[in-house]
Parts: structure tokens; C-alpha cells; sequence
């Protein structure tokens, strides 16, 4: 029997298929401090009930939500100069857990909380339906081989869930470096009908001039690759 991703699987019990595998790198001295210092500051706390946003930051703002940080430049870039926003962020590659927080402390950003693990999983359980502005996934693990697709975070299970918790209007941004894939999240977001795509052709769209560059997107550029970005709003 074929194994079974997203919420739907995760209630029947079936197992759920990972988008990620865990790679813990080295860990330098000091992202390892952040982690045990500012964690417990800037960390969302562990638990399986919906989140009260507000109570999280300490006020009412837009939100933003980044899967997979990286590092964790973009976020604090994008945290840096938006101090208007709240910004959560979610990377399950603890170095890069501990890069963004020794970013956080250096810039003394007070809009940013952090989580650890899973994506879906915490989407489900502690993001409450159409809390959230804006979400981004930028430049996701392709998953090229055929074998491995089912591992790629958009699939439409994920894309309906991550919809259900944008607010009306809020937008789902991706971008990607890989052609094919580009190609399959296109069709997978334009076949939610709860999400519009925003590119007049119905394609893409040019490179939100908001968006920083990524050290994904350079690569990619120094590889010759092309890159590919996809807004779509909740309808």
C-alpha cells in the first residue's frame, strides 16, 4: 500500500511522508550558545494547541510565516526592515536555527519567534485557521529524483492546509531554482480553489522586488539555472 502524506493521513494513523530529511551539520560555538540562551527567548513553546499569536509577539500585526529559513538571512532581512511585521519562521536544521537567532540578538529584532521541527505539523496543530498574512517557501529541496517526489512540501494536501490558515488576501509566495519543479507547483497551486494566482498570465511572476537574494538563488545563477516565482492570494 502506498504510504499516505498530509493531515488526512497523519489522523488515520497512516505514516506521514517527510518533505525533509533531518541533517544536523556542524554546529559552530556560537550558533550552539544561541540555541541554549536565546531559544527559550525567541523559541515558540512546545505544546499542541493553537497558538494566540498575539500573546506570542505582544501585539496584533501582519503575520508572516517562512518555511525552511535556511540560514536565515532572508528572514532577518525581511524582519529587519518590515518592524511593522511579525515574522515566524520554521527550519528543521538546528545551525541554521541557531544562525537566525545569533542574527536576531545582533540586530536586536523583537518580531521574530522561531520553531524547530516539522512544518505540516505544526501548521495543523498551532497555527489557527486564517491567522496569517503572507507565507514563504523559498527555494525548498526540489526532491529531483523521480523516486522522490513524494518528499516535495508541495503537494496538495500541504497547499490546501497552508491556504485554510491565510488570511483573505493573505498570499502564499514560493520561489525555485529548479524547472521542473516550478512547473509542479504551479499546477498543484493553481488546481486549490481557494487560492488565485496573481500573475496576470496565470505563469509567474517577476521577482518580488521585496524578496532578498538568496544564497540558493546565487548559486543557482553562478549554475546557470533560471528562477521561478509564484505568488497566489487566498480567495
Amino acid at each position: 500500500m502506498a504510504t499516505e502524506s498530509g493531515p488526512d493521513a497523519t489522523a488515520r494513523g497512516a505514516r506521514p511522508v517527510r518533505s525533509f530529511v533531518r541533517r544536523e551539520g556542524r554546529m559552530t560555538v556560537g550558533q550552539q550558545r544561541a540555541l541554549e540562551a536565546l531559544l527559550p527567548r525567541y523559541g515558540v513553546p512546545a505544546g499542541d494547541a493553537p497558538l494566540d499569536l498575539d500573546a506570542l509577539f505582544g501585539r496584533r500585526a501582519p503575520r508572516v510565516l517562512e518555511i525552511g529559513f535556511g540560514m536565515g538571512a532572508t528572514l532577518a532581512e525581511l524582519a529587519a526592515r518590515h518592524p511593522e511585521r511579525d515574522y515566524l519562521g520554521i527550519e528543521v536544521h538546528r545551525p541554521g536555527v541557531g544562525s537566525l537567532l545569533m542574527q536576531v540578538a545582533e540586530q536586536g529584532l523583537t518580531n521574530v519567534r522561531v520553531w524547530g521541527d516539522d512544518a505540516v505539523a505544526f501548521l495543523e496543530r498551532r497555527i489557527p485557521p486564517a491567522s496569517l498574512d503572507q507565507i514563504l517557501i523559498l527555494f525548498p529541496d526540489p526532491w529531483p529524483k523521480k523516486r522522490h517526489h513524494k518528499r516535495r512540501i508541495v503537494q496538495p494536501p500541504f497547499v490546501a492546509l497552508a491556504a485554510s490558515r491565510l488570511a483573505a488576501g493573505g498570499r502564499l509566495q514560493l520561489a525555485t531554482d529548479w524547472a521542473p519543479y516550478a512547473e509542479h507547483m504551479l499546477a498543484v497551486l493553481g488546481a486549490e480553489p481557494t487560492l488565485r494566482n496573481v500573475a496576470p498570465d496565470g505563469g509567474y511572476i517577476p521577482r518580488p522586488e521585496e524578496r532578498p537574494v538568496t544564497k540558493f538563488e546565487r548559486r543557482g545563477q553562478r549554475l546557470g539555472h533560471g528562477v521561478w516565482d509564484l505568488a497566489f492570494e487566498k480567495r
